[in-house]
Order: structure tokens, then sequence, then C-alpha cells
């Protein structure tokens, strides 16, 4: 691919133009940075000079003694203002608690997931949603009547002697008519 040399000088200048702007760039962010720095020590130290004077130690035992009731009575305080904060923030965090429960309630309780199907047979759903406790079988082919196929002797003879109103029964209709014709011949 050739490139003119016009374009390639430009190019180059670009280039140059926009590391000299990086350099230039990163000198003035280092020097934000220094600054930045040397406020937040600044406002350190006015923070100390307000909330800590300067400590000075009591030359006798007795002063001292003193300066330790002091210091013990100040921590005790504090102590005391922490287990206040501590009530306080155990019983808003049970306030929002209850609140989230509230709005679940609300809401309808629980995020439905959404259903996949799944293949399983009526015992294994009962098994899964009735627990091992109860054992249901929901085999139906198990609970249909078992049918006999072949007649025995004894019925065939009834079938044949018995009431002729249940004879007439059985020969009307289509499959009376066959079986007639089968008889016959």
């Amino acid at each position: 691919c050739f490139i003119p040399p016009t374009l390639q000088k430009r190019n180059r200048a670009i280039t140059a133009r926009r590391q000299h702007l990086k350099s230039v760039m990163l000198q003035i962010a280092a020097t934000e940075l220094e600054k930045e720095e040397g406020r937040r020590e600044s406002e350190k130290q006015n923070y100390l000079s307000e909330h800590c004077p300067p400590l000075h130690l009591p030359s006798s035992m007795s002063e001292v003694q003193e300066l330790c009731k002091q210091l013990h009575a100040k921590i005790d305080a504090a102590e005391e203002e922490k287990y206040d904060m501590e009530v306080r923030v155990q019983k808003s965090t049970k306030e929002l608690e209850d609140m989230n429960q509230k709005l679940f309630d609300l809401r309808g309780k629980f995020k439905r997931p959404p259903l996949r199907r799944v293949r399983m047979s009526a015992d294994a759903m009962l098994k899964a949603l009735l627990g091992s406790k109860h054992k249901v079988c929901m085999d139906l082919r198990a609970n249909l009547k078992q049918v006999k196929k072949e007649d025995t002797e004894k019925e065939r003879d009834l079938r044949d002697v018995g009431d002729w109103r249940k004879n007439i029964e059985e020969k009307s209709g289509m499959e009376g008519r066959k079986k007639m014709f089968e008889t016959e011949s």
C-alpha cells in the first residue's frame, strides 16, 4: 500500500502532537494530584487542631489521677452513645425486614420461575408431592377389572337354557344376528 510522502509527514505531525498533548495532560494531572494531597493534609491538620487540643501531662500524682478519671468518664459516655446507636440500628433493620416481608406478601410472596416441561409418571409425581409417607399407586392398568375371555361350559349351558327374555335380548341387534348365523353354520 503506497502512502504519499505528504500524508506520511502529516501523520507523523499528528502523532507527535498527540504525544505532546498526552504528556502535557499527564503533567497537569500530576500537579493537580499534588495540590489535592496537600489540601487534604492541611484539612486533616485543621480538624485535629480544632477537635483535639494538645495534651499536657500533669506533674503530680493527683492531677494524673484526675486526668484518668476524666478520660474514663469520656470513654463511658462514648460507649453509652455507641450502645444507643447500635440499638437504634438493630431496631431500624428489624423494621426494614418487616416492611420487606409485607412487600413480598403484597407482591405475591415469591417470584415464580419459568416452568419447564418434565416427563414424570403419576406415581413419581405423587411421591414428590406427598413424600415417602403415603404410598398411593396410580397405576391405572392395575386398577382395571380383569375380564375373562373364555366362557366356561356352565355359563354356556345356562345361557342356552336360561330365561327366554335374556336369550332374546342377546340376539337383538347386529351382534345377536351375527351369532345366530355363526351357530347355524
